[in-house]
């Protein structure tokens, strides 16, 4: 919304104020004010001017040579080129040492002929030609009127106004409105206001008509739209003559970002901006018997509106029709079959309350948004659809010679009353967390022309129609503080006993997997809980024997059901990157899926908190110093054992197992104990090649068991030791089945001062049989507290190679 300074002045008392202090206030009061745009273009000594005699110049056939009148006596010779300056005009002049944009005025000599001056075109003004006509915009600007010779142009074209752009939000409606910007001005400084005053004596209405005796031309409404349209009245104008609109007029328009057209259009759109009440003007001619019949579309009906396109309307939306066709879109656009025409001479006004949602169900079926949709659809004001009526029925009076030429006609079904709404002082100090005097709570409610009724420790107070966000208490709990001002409300500190905050366990667990896994180079992903029948079969989920959960309406088929696992969008996630020349992608996820056991959902679906990841790609790129190292199940595995280490979780393992969707040698279930944590391996290469995908490895994990398990919540630090470790290799063989992590295990369980264990080689060759294989430890001894001797290292180490013998069959090698 844009409000011109000068116009707002017309309302309320803004004596005294800048644009920058009304534009403060109004954000401070919650109605924020984006920019204030100054209208001034920098025009100096430009004058309005008038033509008293043009001739042709003796020495250029497109120069004409004009004798202005500028208000200072004899007129002054100017030569003009442009094609349209013609005696009788009144035209903007810039003077001999004036200032245009960019342009200083020079005496100067054209072929001969002295020019004393410069009649200027709109664009010289530096006006915005969006805001002019196609005439306005060409040649010299012909001022419409008769302007005072003289007069500073920048006061004749509102250029020395000051607008002031609003960021409404959509609970403040009445803000598209001058009067409503004005009773929010009035409220904020506690200023007077000063509302256009409307009666039938200044519509100029004949006698006859209103003793009805006269002439009166018939008009008459019926609604057949429901609560879709519950008000709607009529005004017959006749005698209009179409021309330009008062210069004024003009200028409060273009102020508003609206392009003036002619009286009749610029009144309505006038009456628009002052009110908030969009009204429509109809061909009087066009509309059989002046009868208006409001009703709902048929589905499929088709009109053509103003702009010339043909629509299709569906059958929510509402129809303003004569009867027999229809002439507009109900709270839109009107109908190119009875728009106004230079051949109009009588005019059937219309004013309509809409249903808002009505409206915006039509707006976005049509996708047509109109300053009148935008108004009805955040709901305009019942009670100034007669008033906004009256008051252009009064300006087609003044300004287009019109003569009121039938009665007010509206229907009306039900009736929209104020609401009262109760405030309780007690509750509207603990909520602002300060008292405030009740003389001045009641006292700001005067200055909002809010009615009120006390009683005892309540308010009972009535919010007038204008303002429809005002329905709950805390609404008006609202407007007493910003009315009595946020910077004022004191500031304190909280009393009582409050909760101290903090992370709970799983979200302490949570933090740490995402901090680990970016740690070691994976990006985290968000991917849509839907997906596709298709798609969730590609892999298996960790959940058995379950039915996913089908949307009874989807968007799509491929958005049609809840995802049961957080891989298959993953492998989407991988293919997006593939196909963008990513040459390396390491993915992770922490996410929700849903299934459900029963084959009609009666119930909520179960939700489990999973972690997945995907990787593909060499594990790290290669330089001069470093070959490409190919990425492989045990760089996977090292991701997810370092999880595991960084939060407190000992004793997972490792357990051959197929997956569908996953490479059947290649593919572990993770477990930890007896319990099933997840699954790890290389994704199928069918499913990898149906992605585009190089070798593609992936983990998904269930968090509840995990949850349980994690012991570590912060990074824990230890003295370094004070005494010397023992390194012993040895190497061992075992049957080929025998895991490793398993010899692992019980290295760990044995080794009484065993500091810690890796495996360095593990070989497989004839030289120790086909159904072997040698596994190399290394492993280093300490004690915290004392030197180890040799004789206590070479005790433990045998217990270590005696339990490996006895539990796995081991050999040392």
């Amino acid at each position: 919304m844009l409000v011109s300074m000068e116009w707002l002045a017309q309302y309320v008392d803004i004596e005294g104020l800048t644009a920058r202090d009304i534009a403060d206030k109004l954000t401070l009061g919650g109605v924020e004010v984006d920019l204030i745009h100054a209208r001034d273009t920098g025009l100096k000594n430009v004058v309005v001017g008038y033509v008293t005699d043009k001739e042709a110049h003796p020495n250029a056939d497109k120069l004409s040579v004009c004798q202005v009148d500028i208000g200072e006596g004899d007129p002054v010779t100017i030569v003009c080129g442009a094609p349209n300056v013609a005696q009788g005009q009144y035209v903007p002049v810039a003077k001999v040492g004036g200032v245009l944009p960019d342009i200083k005025i020079k005496k100067a000599k054209l072929r001969g002929v002295e020019s004393q001056g410069m009649i200027c075109s709109a664009q010289e003004l530096g006006l915005d030609e969006k805001m002019l006509s196609k005439e306005q915009a060409e040649g010299i600007l012909a001022l419409s009127g008769t302007p005072e010779v003289g007069t500073d142009i920048t006061d004749h074209l509102g250029l020395n106004d000051e607008v002031l752009e609003l960021d409404l939000t959509p609970n403040r409606a009445d803000c598209l409105s001058m009067i409503g910007v004005a009773y929010e001005v009035a409220a904020l400084f506690d200023r007077e206001l000063k509302l256009p005053e409307v009666d039938q004596e200044s519509q100029g209405e004949p006698q006859s008509v209103t003793e009805g005796t006269g002439e009166e031309l018939p008009a008459a409404v019926r609604l057949e739209a429901g609560d879709d349209c519950p008000l709607y009245a009529l005004q017959v104008v006749k005698n209009v003559s179409l021309g330009p609109s008062p210069q004024w007029m003009q200028n409060r328009l273009t102020a508003a970002g609206i392009r003036p057209i002619n009286n009749v259009v610029d009144i309505t759109n006038y009456v628009m901006l002052e009110y908030g009440q969009p009204l429509h003007a109809f061909d009087y001619e066009k509309v059989t018997n002046g009868t208006i019949v409001v009703r709902h579309a048929a589905d499929g009906e088709t009109f053509v509106t103003l702009d010339g396109v043909e629509r299709t309307l569906g059958a929510s939306t509402v129809l303003i029709t004569d009867g027999e066709r229809p002439v507009a879109i109900g709270g839109v656009m009107g109908g190119e079959n009875s728009e106004i025409t230079s051949d109009t001479h009588t005019v059937l006004l219309e004013s309509a309350y809409f249903n808002a949602p009505s409206i915006s169900k039509t707006s976005r079926q049509l996708g047509l948004r109109t300053e009148a949709s935008a108004r009805f659809e955040k709901k305009v004001d019942p009670e100034r659809v007669l008033p906004a009526l009256r008051r252009a029925t009064a300006l087609l009076c003044a300004y287009a010679g019109g003569k009121v030429a039938s009665r007010e006609v509206s229907e009306q079904v039900g009736e929209a009353a104020p609401k009262a709404v109760r405030l309780s002082y007690k509750r509207m100090e603990e909520l602002l967390g300060t008292a405030i005097a009740r003389e001045q709570v009641k006292a700001i409610f005067d200055r909002l022309r809010f009615s009120y009724e006390e009683q005892g420790d309540h308010l009972l107070v009535t919010a007038p129609t204008r303002r429809p966000d005002i329905s709950i208490e805390v609404d008006l709990i609202e407007e007493v503080a910003r009315l009595y001002g946020y910077d004022n409300i004191p500031k304190k500190l909280l009393e009582g006993r409050g909760t101290i905050g903090r992370l709970t366990g799983e979200q302490k667990v949570k933090r740490n997997i995402r901090r680990t896994l970016q740690g070691l180079g994976l990006n985290e992903v968000v991917t849509y809980a839907l997906t596709s029948p298709e798609k969730a079969q590609e892999v298996a989920s960790l959940h058995e024997d379950v039915r996913p959960v089908r949307l009874q309406l989807p968007m799509s088929e491929a958005r049609s059901e809840l995802r049961t696992g957080l891989l298959p969008h993953l492998i989407e996630a991988a293919e997006y990157n593939a196909h963008r020349q990513q040459e390396r992608v390491a993915l992770f996820e922490l996410g929700r899926t849903f299934t459900t056991e029963e084959e009609e959902l009666t119930e909520l679906p179960q939700e489990t908190e999973e972690l997945a990841g995907i990787f593909y790609g060499p594990r790290q790129t290669p330089d001069w110093l470093e070959k490409e190292k190919q990425l492989d199940f045990y760089a996977v595995k090292g991701v997810l054992d370092a999880l595991f280490a960084r939060l407190g979780i000992e004793g997972t393992s490792y357990v051959t197992r197929e997956y569908s969707g996953f490479h059947p040698g290649r593919t572990a279930e993770i477990r930890l104990g007896d319990t099933s944590l997840g699954c790890i391996g290389q994704l199928h290469p069918h499913v990898a090649a149906a992605h585009d995908l190089p070798d593609c490895y992936a983990f998904q994990l269930q968090l509840k068991p995990i949850y349980k398990a994690a012991t570590a919540d912060t990074v824990r630090y230890a003295a370094l030791p004070r005494y010397p470790a023992v390194t012993r290799d040895m190497a061992v063989v075992v049957d080929r089945g025998v895991p490793v992590a398993a010899l692992v295990e019980t290295i760990k369980r044995t080794g009484r001062q065993l500091e810690s264990v890796a495996v360095f080689d593990v070989f497989t060759g004839i030289q120790i049989g086909s159904d072997k294989k040698s596994v190399a430890f290394s492993l280093v001894y300490r004690d915290p507290v004392r030197t180890l001797t040799d004789d206590e290292i070479s005790a433990q180490h045998k217990e270590v190679v005696e339990a490996l013998r006895a539990q796995h069959g081991a050999k040392l090698r």
